[in-house]
C-alpha cells in the first residue's frame, strides 16, 4: 500500500485521488439522505480545513479529518433522514447485486455494508479498471432497477461519491471495523442492513 506512483487528482465538488493499484474506502448515499443546507455548511467547513491541510495526508492528519468531519457526517446519515429507501430489503438486494456483479472480474470487494440511507465499501479495482466507472455502473444499475420497482423516476443516488485511498494497514483495519460496527452503532435490527466481509 506504499506504492503511490501515478497519482492523479480529479475534482468536482469533492477531490478524488486515483493511483494505479489501490484499495479505496468508498461511501455513497441516497439523494435525499441529508438536507442540502446542512450538507453545504459541512462542505464549506471541510474545504476550509482541507485548504490548510492539503492531501495526501499522513495517518495523524487523516484521523483529525475523520474526527472533525467524517464522524459528524456519519452520525447524520445514521439518523435516517429522507426516504430511507434501502431499509426495504428488495431495494437493498438490488444494491447488493450491483456491488457483487463485478467482484472477482473487475475488482475485489473486500467489505461492504448497505445501510438504510447509504453504502460503505472497501473495494480494489483490478489493473485497467477505473474506480469512477465501477461506481458509476453500481449506482446506475441499482438506481434504474429500484426506480423501476418503485414506479419512480429521477435521481436516486447523490451524484458524487466520497472515496479515500487506503494508505496504511491501520486505515484498512479502521475501515473494516467501521463497516462491521456501523449497523450496531446505528442500532439497526438485522433486517435493516446488509453486511459483507470477504
Amino acid at each position: 500500500m506504499d506504492n503511490f506512483f501515478d497519482i492523479v487528482q480529479t475534482r468536482r465538488n469533492l477531490p478524488h485521488w486515483k493511483i494505479g493499484s489501490a484499495i479505496y474506502w468508498v461511501n455513497f448515499r441516497l439523494a435525499d439522505s441529508l438536507p442540502q443546507d446542512k450538507l453545504d455548511a459541512w462542505q464549506k467547513e471541510s474545504e476550509e480545513w482541507q485548504s490548510i491541510h492539503p492531501q495526501p495526508w499522513d495517518d495523524a492528519t487523516w484521523e483529525e479529518y475523520n474526527e472533525r468531519f467524517g464522524t459528524r457526517l456519519e452520525k447524520w446519515l445514521d439518523a435516517g433522514m429522507g426516504s430511507c429507501a434501502l431499509a426495504d430489503p428488495d431495494n437493498r438486494a438490488e444494491v447488493q447485486r450491483s456491488l457483487l456483479h463485478d467482484d472477482g472480474r473487475e475488482m475485489t470487494l473486500h467489505a461492504a455494508v448497505i445501510m438504510p440511507t447509504h453504502v460503505h465499501c472497501l473495494l480494489e479495482p483490478f489493473d485497467g479498471f477505473q474506480l469512477s466507472k465501477l461506481l458509476a455502473a453500481i449506482k446506475s444499475v441499482s438506481a434504474h432497477r429500484i426506480n423501476k420497482r418503485l414506479g419512480k423516476r429521477g435521481t436516486f443516488w447523490q451524484e458524487e461519491s466520497y472515496d479515500h485511498i487506503v494508505r496504511s494497514e491501520a486505515q484498512y483495519a479502521h475501515f473494516m471495523r467501521y463497516i462491521q460496527e456501523n449497523p450496531i452503532t446505528a442500532r439497526l435490527d438485522t433486517g435493516m442492513y446488509w453486511l459483507y466481509i470477504k
